[in-house]
C-alpha cells in the first residue's frame, strides 16, 4: 500500500516539532487533546485555512512542541467543511508526528482512517481510546499484534480515566525525538487516488484475529435507556420534559446564588468603592457607580446561574443525549428544509450563538448551513437568560418563574421552525442526514467542572469589553446634557424618538434604549438596566415591578429573544457566510420577526384585558 509513497520534506521545516491529532467524531478526541495539553490550548489561525484551529504548545524534552486538534472526519476522501479542513492542513503544512485516534468499540468502522494515514506515509501513533467502555461492551483486542500489523505503534486507552495514558505520553515523547525529518503530502487528493480506496478484504485481513467483537451486543444499558427516551411516542414528550427540569435545575438553584453574589457585590461597594471615590467630585462618583460598576455588578451577579447552566448543559451534552434529540427531532427539521443537526445546533446556541454558527461547517449543503445559522440566533442564548431571569424575577410571582422561563425556551424553538418554513424555499437541501448515536457516558466531575468553568470564562472575555463600553454609553446617554433627567437626556428623547415603534409592543422609552445597547452585546441589556434607571439591582427589581406589568415584560422577553444578534454573533455568520447580503439579510428579517411576534402578543394579551 505504500508504493506511491509520497513526498518527505526536510529536515527543520518547522520552528518547533508539530503534532496533529486525527479522529472521527465521538471517539473522544478533545478529551485526550485537553489531558495531552493541560487546558493550555488557544485557538490559532493558519493561513491558507478558512477556520480557526485549537492548539496548543507544550515543554517535550525542553523543546517546544506544537499540538493541534484538527476536526473530526469520517475519510480523508470526503467532502465536507471539516473534511476539507483536514486536506488543506495536511497540504499546507508539515508536521513530524500524527496520532490517530479510534473509538476502540468501534475500531472496524473507524480503522479505514487509520490506513489511510499509513498509506500516505505519515509518521503515526494510533490511540484505541474508550478502554473502559470496550471492556464493558465485551470488545477484546490483541493490541501487540495489531500494531505488528499496522506496522505502527497502537495503545488501548481511556482518555476520559488516564488509563495507560503514560505510556501513550512515553511514546509520543519517543517518536519526537526520533524523527528528524517534517513530513509534508503534496497533492493529497492526487496521492489517495493513486493508493486507491481501502477494501474490506485489506480490513479483514488487518483485523482478523487481533479484533474479537460480540456478535450479538448484550442488552446494555444504552439499549434499554433508548428503548425509552427514543421511543416513537414517549421520545418527545420526555426531552421535553426533561428540559423543563434543568430550567427547574436553573431557577430554583441558580436564582439563590445570585442573590449571594449581589449581597457581595454589594458590600464591596459600599464598604470599598464608596469610601476610595470620597474625595472626588459627585460627578465620577456617579459615573463609576452608577457608569460602571453598578451595570458590572448586575452581570457579575448572573456568574454562579451561568456556571451552573453550563454544567448541566455538559451533562446533557458529554451522556450523548443531545445527539439522540437530533435523531428525534430530525422527521420533523426535514419537512422545514433542516435535518437533526440543525437542531442540535440550536441546542449548541443556549451557552452561546457563535459556537453554534461555527458548528454548521459539518454541513455540506450550502443552502443547509444558511438556514440553520438564522434559525441559531433565535436560541436562548446565556446573555439573553440573564435578561429574562431578571425580568421575569420582577414581573411575574416567583413560583412561576421556571414555568416562564421554559415557556421563552419552547418559543425559541417554535419560531426557528416558523421561521424555516418561512425560508425554506430560499435556502435549497439536498444532503442526508447520517447520525452516529453514541453510547451514554457518564462525565467525571473534572470534566463537568472544567467545561463549566471554561465557558464562564469565555464569556467573561468576551463580554467584558462589551459591557463596559455599553454601560459608560448609556451613562453618558443619560446624562446628558448636563442638568438634565429622566426622557429630557439624549438617552430619554432617543427612546421617545423610537417610541411610535416600540410603543404597540408594550415597550416604553427606558426598555427601549437598554435593547437598543443590546445590539453590541445581549449582556449589555442587563448591565444598562441600572445604568438607565439610576440604581443598584436590588432598587431596579422593585422598581420594575411596580411600574411594568408581567404582559410588558414578556413581550420585551420575546423582542428580546427574536431581535436582531450581536455584534460577535452578525461578525461570525459573516465569516460562516462570506456575504454581506445574507448578514444584511439576517439583521432586517430577525427584526421584523421579533416585532411581529412581540405585537401580535402585547395587542392579543390587552383585548382581552391581561395585564
Amino acid at each position: 500500500m505504500n508504493c506511491h509513497q509520497p513526498k518527505t520534506v526536510g529536515k527543520n521545516i518547522n520552528p518547533h516539532k508539530r503534532v496533529a491529532l486525527l479522529g472521527m467524531p465521538n471517539t473522544g478526541k478533545s478529551t485526550f487533546f485537553n489531558r495531552l495539553t493541560g487546558g493550555n490550548a488557544f485557538v490559532g489561525n493558519w493561513a491558507g485555512i478558512t477556520v480557526d484551529l485549537l492548539q496548543a504548545r507544550v515543554k517535550i524534552e525542553d523543546e517546544t512542541t506544537e499540538f493541534i486538534d484538527l476536526p473530526g472526519i469520517y475519510d480523508l476522501n470526503g467532502f465536507s467543511e471539516d473534511e476539507k479542513v483536514v486536506q488543506n492542513f495536511l497540504e499546507k503544512f508539515a508536521v513530524d508526528l500524527v496520532i490517530i485516534i479510534v473509538n476502540a468499540t468501534q475500531i472496524d468502522r473507524q480503522i479505514r482512517l487509520v490506513l489511510q494515514i499509513k498509506a500516505l506515509g505519515f509518521p503515526a501513533i494510533l490511540v484505541l481510546n474508550m478502554a473502559d467502555e470496550a471492556k464493558h461492551y465485551g470488545v477484546k483486542i490483541e493490541v501487540d499484534e495489531l500494531s505488528q500489523r499496522l506496522e505502527i505503534p497502537t495503545f488501548l486507552m481511556s482518555a476520559k480515566y488516564g488509563q495507560n495514558y503514560q505510556r501513550v505520553y512515553e511514546q509520543i515523547v519517543k517518536k519526537i525525538k526520533e524523527n528528524n525529518y517534517s513530513f509534508q503530502i503534496n497533492n493529497l487528493t492526487d496521492q489517495l487516488l493513486k493508493i486507491g480506496a481501502v477494501l474490506p478484504e485489506k480490513i479483514d485481513q488487518i483485523l482478523g484475529g487481533t479484533v474479537i467483537m460480540p456478535s450479538n451486543f448484550l442488552k446494555t444499558f444504552t439499549f434499554k435507556v433508548d428503548s425509552i427516551l427514543l421511543h416513537p411516542i414517549l421520545g418527545l414528550p420526555l426531552f421535553f420534559l426533561g428540559m423543563f427540569l434543568v430550567f427547574q435545575i436553573v431557577w430554583n438553584i441558580g436564582l439563590p446564588s445570585m442573590d449571594l453574589m449581589g449581597n457581595f457585590t454589594n458590600f464591596l461597594q459600599i464598604y470599598l468603592l464608596e469610601s476610595l471615590l470620597k474625595p472626588f467630585p459627585l460627578l465620577i462618583q456617579d459615573f463609576i457607580i452608577n457608569g460602571i460598576w453598578n451595570g458590572l455588578a448586575t452581570v457579575a451577579s448572573f456568574i454562579p446561574l451561568i456556571v451552573l447552566f453550563f454544567i448541566v448543559m455538559a451533562i446533557l451534552e458529554d451522556s450523548g443525549y443531545l445527539s439522540r434529540s437530533a435523531y428525534l427531532m430530525d422527521a420533523l427539521m426535514s419537512q422545514l428544509g433542516l435535518d437533526g443537526r440543525s437542531f442540535v445546533l440550536q441546542m449548541m446556541g443556549f451557552g452561546c450563538n457563535v459556537p453554534a454558527l461555527m458548528g454548521t461547517r459539518i454541513m455540506r449543503s450550502q443552502g443547509l448551513r444558511l438556514l440553520t445559522m438564522l434559525v441559531i440566533t433565535f436560541s436562548l442564548c446565556s446573555a439573553r437568560l440573564q435578561v429574562f431571569i431578571f425580568l421575569i424575577a420582577a414581573t411575574f410571582p416567583n413560583q412561576k418563574g421556571a414555568t416562564v422561563l421554559f415557556s421563552l425556551y419552547i418559543l425559541s424553538f417554535v419560531a426557528a421552525l416558523v421561521a424555516a418554513f418561512l425560508l425554506k424555499g430560499q435556502f435549497k437541501n439536498k444532503e442526508p442526514f447520517v447520525l452516529e448515536l453514541p453510547p451514554y457516558r457518564f462525565p467525571t466531575l473534572k470534566q463537568v467542572i472544567n467545561r463549566g468553568w471554561g465557558e464562564v470564562l469565555h464569556f467573561l472575555q468576551r463580554a467584558s469589553g462589551f459591557i463596559i463600553l455599553g454601560c459608560v454609553a448609556v451613562w453618558f446617554l443619560t446624562n446628558l446634557p448636563l442638568g438634565t433627567t429622566g426622557l429630557d437626556t439624549f438617552g430619554g428623547q432617543l427612546g421617545n424618538f423610537l417610541s411610535p415603534i416600540m410603543q404597540p409592543i408594550g415597550i416604553d422609552p427606558y426598555l427601549t434604549l437598554s435593547l437598543l445597547f443590546g445590539f453590541i452585546a445581549k449582556e449589555v441589556v442587563v448591565g444598562a438596566f441600572p445604568v438607565i434607571y439610576g440604581m443598584d439591582a436590588t432598587n431596579l427589581s422593585n422598581y420594575i415591578g411596580s411600574t411594568v406589568t408581567w404582559v410588558q415584560a414578556y413581550s420585551f422577553c420575546l423582542f428580546c429573544l427574536l431581535y436582531t444578534p450581536c455584534l460577535t454573533t452578525l461578525a461570525t455568520m459573516f465569516n460562516e457566510s462570506k456575504s454581506w447580503k445574507y448578514t444584511s439579510f439576517s439583521v432586517i428579517f430577525s427584526f421584523v420577526f421579533a416585532w411581529l411576534v412581540s405585537f401580535i402578543f402585547f395587542q392579543t394579551a390587552s383585548f382581552f384585558g391581561f395585564s
